[in-house]
């Protein structure tokens, strides 16, 4: 395809999506999971009509049931006649690098609903599940008019972290007996909940992974103003699912009152800019490697040890910025 008809099929795909065509939604999305320079158009092009959909991480260890909960949360962000995206961020494939889960069991029973739009994606092997393309797949979902957005993340160990850069509320789903909650406290994860989720309420010991909880809140310093709720649930029966939705949006009007929404979206800016200039660097790097005659020979007075590593990083920057 030559550059004037991949600029009109470009062209075609996002005025559809502004139009809400789902089908444009799912090319543009695929588009912007593979990144370059199309991606890079598409961004361009849509940014001015994002920025308006209110972001919900969902975060928490495999098995703390993270898709019932948002299956369930789903059903109440409809009874609030808004129209909800959902982005999946799965473990990536090491033979193909697509999403491993791909696109799963869970929440098919809302796939036909037109205001409701689901989509898995490969994590890439980033830290905390959520790849550069996570971002831009958020503004896609917002261009095409979704007023709550859901990322539900992989959930490993510490990596749940980065979840916090991405998302205005973050939801932390824990459960009961499996030790999660004694985890999370000594990691410092408790510090980027907004909302504590103790899902599987109908297990023993709910009520006290959820006191346990509370008082380690209680203990921390938060020096934000805002005093997270933690909640018990049974998604699987939608039980206490109501509070969690009910908190989410306390958290919103909150964050809006208070001017914290404007400050956490400029620390995921430029999280995101900082991302975005160590891949430009990488990259660059990569063809410096290939193509520079000067950065070849750096690597040979790098083996035969006429200069230290450091040195040489440091003039290999100089050489990738000053081209």
């Amino acid at each position: 395809m030559d550059r004037h008809s991949l600029k009109f099929t470009l062209e075609s795909i996002s005025k559809d999506i502004l139009s809400g065509d789902r089908r444009s939604l799912a090319r543009a999305l695929s588009i912007v999971e593979d990144g370059g320079p199309e991606a890079s158009w598409l961004v361009r092009k849509l940014f001015p009509h994002s920025g308006r959909a209110h972001l919900i991480g969902v975060t928490g260890s495999p098995g703390v049931g993270k898709s019932t909960l948002v299956d369930a949360l789903i059903v109440e962000i409809l009874k609030a006649k808004l129209r909800v995206g959902v982005l999946c961020i799965d473990p990536t494939s090491p033979f193909t690098g697509g999403a491993i889960l791909g696109d799963r069991i869970r929440m098919q029973g809302h796939t036909l609903d037109k205001n409701v739009f689901i989509r898995s994606m490969a994590n890439r092997g980033h830290a905390g599940g959520t790849a550069l393309a996570t971002y831009d797949a958020v503004r896609m979902l917002e261009a095409a008019g979704f007023d709550v957005i859901i990322i539900e993340t992989v959930g490993v160990g510490q990596s749940e972290l980065a979840i916090a850069q991405t998302a205005d509320t973050t939801v932390l789903v824990l459960m009961p007996g499996s030790g999660d909650d004694i985890q999370a406290i000594k990691s410092g994860i408790m510090e980027i909940g907004d909302v504590f989720v103790v899902n599987k309420g109908d297990l023993p010991g709910a009520q006290k992974t959820a006191t346990e909880v509370m008082q380690s809140l209680e203990l921390s310093k938060n020096e934000s103003g805002w005093h997270a709720p933690v909640d018990v649930t049974n998604a699987e029966t939608n039980e206490g699912v109501e509070k969690v939705w009910t908190d989410i949006q306390k958290h919103r009007q909150w964050l809006e009152k208070t001017g914290n929404l404007k400050a956490r979206r400029r620390a995921k800016s430029e999280a995101e800019l900082a991302e975005l200039v160590a891949e430009i660097a990488r990259t660059n790097l990569h063809q410096s490697l290939e193509h520079s005659k000067q950065v070849q020979d750096l690597v040979s007075e790098l083996v035969d040890h006429k200069v230290d590593p450091h040195s040489a990083a440091e003039r290999v920057i100089q050489t990738i910025f000053t081209s």
